[in-house]
């Protein structure tokens, strides 16, 4: 029997009119999507006319060389951290030219890589109790070679060979497996990607060189201040909840496991049996070869992976996730003071059209005149502030959604922690008694579209990732534009989103260094972080419920000016002369001020890249002057906040700094 595709569709996926890819969504027989994506910038001059033949004799090729050679390595095994392994890209080449990153039409003078990545719907929430970090340990092992490749280092050989690299990481409901490679080889990379989901060995003897990688990977976040505050938050979840976890585990939390008797190697085989199947399965492939090729390789590589059952992870929960009334205090490794402050939210995906979550967030997290930050910073209590649904799989999962608030304090504000959370109460207040304001969705809509339409191109792997995630939660149609999409005006759901930001649904942290010290405290088993948990005085709780008055500092934003309108590309208009002029032009020349200007014929986008550079005289003349310079640059920023923070909400970006 002949495999096939038993759904296709070019036309589902909703892009950017300025995307020059093509998009293609297939589903196998076994459930598995496909979103398949024709870059031509991969092949300027278009793919090559090769045989299915001829691209195995030299895979098979390829395959001899490796033979022959000694492994390099396996670096990639040791760094599936999605951070870490992001840093060591940043600094190889592999011979290769450095990834394209502009808005595409430039980029053709530059080789871009292929990619792939397949996200599996199902995370760490699914760990056995018994066998924390079971979903991150099976992610290291499938790495360990397959039937059709039992070699431990042929896939990671393989892709260092040819200028790629590889990746992976764990989240709560899904695990993403992703690579890059030169486009050439990317049926060679498909062909032992695509093991991992049809016949990976699980060797036993891989087993415990790989738990030794896990912890290893534990021991790089150990003194993560970020991780330490999550896993606290994890450890006084409720029980049977399954927050109630130890997400990325480690050699002691699997160790553990075996003994007590349980066979790692065979929970792993019945979890991936159970869940590593095609309708878990969403696999994204970039290349340049046409959309038809692509998914013959698709076809051809992937309709082994299993079909099922399909058994969908499911998770009892009944009750708050937290404790109500309390306050957390955790000793911090940096020397930080950080106030957290969280409120549980129902699963909002359905809702991506709306983006109400997004509305409040933008509000709380605001930085201009009237804002929350503004005010503390005025007082000064804080050096910064974010706010809203983080993108974490604990902050955004199917059980709940996680808005946060978290402020960077001063010592002074540290001595004010209950004071900030009544001002974040009047400001909820403030929100609830002006209903929300169509005109500030507005603004986040124009700003939406506009990063839509010019979106500038992500690394093929991340893009990949990105794109495959998305699959597990949008329909395909919207992959791409849900992230920017604010199509929907709801006033009523914002209002019953604000409806959830109560005492009783409210969780506090607070991260400092000098929170800790002669009182009694508790210990986090697994980070062995020390930490209080103390009752929030009932007089406070009342204060908080309902503020008397709100504070005339506090307001809604001024309307954002900055949002542009007219996105008219001159750069063929026959009013300004020929756009591919060598040097920039000086079109304003006076004793004070020159201004140079050069107009882009090349990427015909509308954006500009604007530098104004004042000189300082004697500010680098000796140690006091150099001193005083450097103080100024950091006073202007923090004067001109307010202003700079409505350029940067349009992803502008503005930068003070000093040019010797």
């Amino acid at each position: 029997m002949v495999a096939r595709c038993i759904y296709k569709s070019d036309e589902v996926v909703v892009k950017s009119p300025n995307d020059r890819r093509l998009y293609r969504v297939i589903e196998l027989e076994n459930g598995l999507c496909a979103l398949l994506v024709h870059d031509p910038e991969i092949y300027p001059g278009g793919p090559p006319d090769y045989s299915e033949t001829l691209d195995d004799k030299q895979e098979e090729g390829e395959s001899e060389e490796e033979d022959d050679e000694e492994d390099e390595g396996d670096d990639d095994e040791e760094d599936e951290d999605k951070d870490e392994d992001e840093d060591e890209e940043e600094g190889e080449d592999n011979g290769m030219k450095e990834k394209g990153k502009g808005q595409g039409q430039g980029n053709s003078s530059q080789t871009k890589k292929a990619a792939a990545a397949m996200c599996v719907a199902v995370g760490s929430f699914s760990d056995p109790v018994e066998a924390q970090g079971l979903a991150h340990f099976l992610e290291h092992m499938l790495f360990m070679g397959s039937t059709d490749f039992p070699d431990e280092n042929e896939y990671d050989s393989y892709l260092s060979k040819h200028g790629g690299s590889s990746n992976a990481y764990t989240e709560t409901e899904h695990t993403c497996y992703h690579f890059e490679v030169n486009h050439e080889f990317l049926k060679g990379a498909l062909r032992r990607f695509s093991q991992f989901f049809v016949s990976p060995l699980i060797k036993s003897e891989a087993m415990e060189r790989e738990l030794l990688a896990v912890d290893s990977e534990f021991n790089q976040i150990l003194q993560s201040d970020a991780c330490r505050l999550q896993q606290l938050q994890c450890h006084t979840s409720a029980v049977g909840h399954p927050f109630n976890r130890f997400f990325c585990g480690n050699q002691k939390s699997l160790v553990d496991a075996m003994e007590k008797g349980i066979n790692l190697r065979d929970q792993i085989l019945k979890w991936y049996r159970e869940y590593y199947n095609g309708g878990l399965m969403k696999l994204v492939v970039i290349g340049g070869e046409s959309l038809d090729i692509l998914e013959s390789w698709v076809v051809e590589l992937f309709t082994n992976v299993s079909k099922g059952p399909l058994v969908k992870p499911k998770f009892q929960v009944e009750g708050p996730i937290w404790k109500a009334g309390k306050l957390y205090k955790l000793e911090a490794i940096k020397d930080v003071h950080i106030l957290n402050i969280a409120w549980t939210l129902p699963c909002l995906r359905q809702d991506y059209l709306k983006k109400s979550e997004d509305y409040l967030a933008h509000l709380l997290g605001h930085e201009g005149r009237g804002s929350l930050y503004a005010f503390f910073k005025a007082r000064g209590w804080a050096t910064s502030l974010s706010a809203g649904v983080g993108d974490e799989g604990m902050h955004q999962s199917s059980i709940a959604y996680i808005f946060g608030i978290s402020i960077h304090l001063t010592d002074s504000g540290l001595e004010k922690i209950f004071d900030i959370i009544g001002f974040v109460y009047q400001y909820l207040k403030l929100l609830r008694q002006v209903s929300p304001q169509q005109w500030i969705f507005k603004e986040l809509q124009d700003i939406g579209n506009m990063d839509f339409r010019f979106a500038e191109e992500q690394p093929q792997d991340d893009y990949a990732a990105q794109l495959a995630e998305n699959l597990l939660v949008y329909p395909a149609e919207h992959v791409i534009y849900a992230d920017y999409l604010y199509e929907v005006w709801d006033e009523d759901m914002i209002k019953l989103i604000l409806g959830f930001f109560t005492l009783e649904n409210m969780r506090i942290d607070v991260v400092s260094k000098s929170i800790v010290q002669s009182q009694d405290y508790q210990l986090e088993p697994w980070f062995g972080s020390r930490y209080i948990e103390e009752d929030i005085p009932h007089s406070l709780m009342d204060l908080w419920r309902d503020p008397p008055d709100v504070d005339v500092s506090l307001h809604l934003p001024l309307t954002n000016d900055f949002i542009p309108c007219d996105f008219s590309i001159h750069a063929d208009s026959p009013n300004n002369g020929p756009a591919d002029t060598a040097s920039p032009r000086c079109i304003v020349d006076e004793p004070l001020m020159k201004f140079w200007y050069k107009l882009d014929g090349t990427f015909k986008v509308p954006r500009a890249n604007t530098y104004f550079c004042i000189n300082l005289k004697g500010g680098y003349n000796d140690v006091k002057n150099c001193l005083l310079t450097e103080l100024f640059i950091i006073l202007l920023k923090d004067e001109m906040n307010e202003l700079i923070y409505q350029v940067d909400c349009i992803v502008f970006v503005t930068e003070f700094f000093i040019h010797m």
